[in-house]
């Protein structure tokens, strides 16, 4: 978006007051923000920036109001709304040509800037935190002090844990993640902050502090819930000298380097995908009714654990063990993939893991994570047959003429890494999904209060209303 004159005043004053450099991006202006202050209170930093983010949405409002997005049709309203655009949404947008951007940084990008645990090694999660609240590539100690500040937070109550024992044996584990974020509510400090009649100019301080205890609290709480299901309820304590991601690693079970490294780029990559998909827009919509962090949260969980939404990786993984279920011992070529692919189209099914509502190229988190198999599981014989797929599934979907993105996504790729390293439950793969979308999802939720945002309230139409409309349009 390119902002006016006022705009770019405040950002200019802002830049000279805190030493931050506003750069293009793509002709993108004022998109992005390279980081050159020195606070590593995250805190602190998103309190400073608040009057700057009001005054450029107060410029916004002012003097773009009234310009027309786009139009709105039939088909878009019955269809789910795709396409409409109606959200106001910070932390990420989804370009369908280069795939998602955090606050204007792509993912090879973040992969560069973002420090890491690691010499070469993937991003810090934490890192992309504070990129996600502040628009700002953060240093090492800054990432460093957010670490340290997590681990404060973290550690479950002992009423949490007796909640999960209490839920019937074999409880799906998105429905164990749910209930325990809900048991977590009742130590809310903006519910508890509402209550006492707290100031609406402030509310984003006690959904920042809630936002942050249950970021923190999460990977114990997903470890917890695979311990419990498929580990026989022994549980591993929690290792302070380990980052975020690699002590969510531990706690699981795996203290692998390289699986490690790989928990930091699978809770980075999935963090946010711009506002309007199921999860995201459903902890925006809950929370515009200003429910607290933990209720919309876990109102996002239930939407991502969806078929049609976080529950995607595993369809891929079935899909694939029936390819070589009956391939059996045969040496794979691309013919015999080929052949399969035709069958599961000619039988009315999609190839799953290929298309995308928005994107038209191959997913950039897709593409990551192959580079990651590349350099660490080369030989492995479900990459070979992902990557064998890679090449055949786009020109037969491309053939058929009815899809409009024949190319793969993330949920293609994500399930294989993880049986590499072990963890092979994939009905509790959504969990990590979640633990990862967390960190999105809760850093618009807090700039959503600290910009005022209203309660999400859009018009919906009878077939009457649609009959009348077009009636009256025709007389005019």
């Amino acid at each position: 978006m390119v902002l006016g004159a006022a705009a770019r005043a405040v950002l200019s004053q802002a830049g000279r007051r805190t030493g931050t450099e506003f750069a293009p991006l793509g002709g993108r202006q004022w998109t992005r923000l390279l980081q050159t202050s020195t606070t590593t209170d995250l805190k602190s930093r998103v309190a400073d920036m608040i009057p700057e983010e009001q005054a450029k949405l107060k410029e916004l409002k002012t003097k773009y109001g009234s310009v027309v997005l786009g139009e709105n049709t039939l088909d878009m309203a019955i269809g789910g709304m795709r396409g409409i655009k109606g959200m106001f949404w910070e932390t990420s947008l989804l370009d369908p040509e280069e795939g998602i951007r955090f606050r204007g940084w792509s993912i090879p990008e973040l992969q560069k800037k973002l420090p890491t645990a690691v010499d070469k090694g993937e991003p810090l999660p934490e890192g992309l935190l504070w990129l996600l609240l502040t628009g700002e590539v953060p240093t090492k100690e800054q990432v460093s002090a957010l670490s340290e500040d997590l681990k404060a937070r973290a550690g479950l109550p002992g009423y949490v844990h007796d909640t999960l024992q209490a839920l019937p044996k074999g409880a799906h584990p998105m429905t164990q993640l749910s209930v325990g974020v809900m048991a977590l509510q009742s130590e809310s400090k903006f519910a508890e902050a509402y209550q006492k009649g707290h100031s609406k100019k402030l509310y984003w301080d006690p959904v920042y502090e809630d936002s942050m205890n249950l970021i923190a609290k999460l990977p114990e709480l997903a470890a917890t819930i695979y311990r419990n299901t498929f580990k026989g309820g022994k549980l591993i304590p929690s290792d302070t000298s380990l980052d975020y991601g690699a002590n969510f690693a531990h706690q699981l079970g795996f203290d692998d380097p390289e699986f490690y490294d790989l928990m930091r780029l699978y809770l980075t990559i999935h963090s946010d995908h711009e506002g309007g998909n199921v999860s995201a827009h459903t902890v925006h919509l809950v929370g515009s009714a200003l429910s607290d962090p933990y209720l919309s949260f876990a109102a996002g969980l239930n939407g991502l654990a969806g078929p049609l939404h976080g529950l995607a990786n595993q369809e891929v993984l079935r899909w694939l063990e029936d390819v070589k279920a009956e391939l059996g011992e045969q040496e794979l070529t691309k013919e015999k993939i080929a052949d399969f692919v035709h069958k599961t189209l000619a039988s009315g099914k999609v190839v799953p893991g290929y298309g995308h509502a928005v994107l038209r190229k191959t997913d950039p988190r897709y593409t990551c994570q192959r580079e990651f198999a590349l350099k660490h599981l080369p030989d492995d014989p479900l990459f070979k047959l992902v990557s064998l797929l890679y090449e055949v599934v786009p020109g037969i979907l491309l053939k058929g003429g009815k899809v409009k993105n024949p190319w793969p996504n993330v949920d293609a790729h994500s399930g294989v890494l993880l049986q590499y390293y072990g963890l092979t439950e994939s009905n509790y793969y959504t969990v990590l999904f979640g633990v990862s979308r967390a960190m999105g999802v809760l850093s618009q939720l807090v700039w959503d209060r600290a910009l005022g945002l209203p309660i999400e309230r859009p018009k919906s139409i009878t077939s009457g209303w649609i009959k009348d409309f077009v009636a009256k349009q025709g007389k005019k």
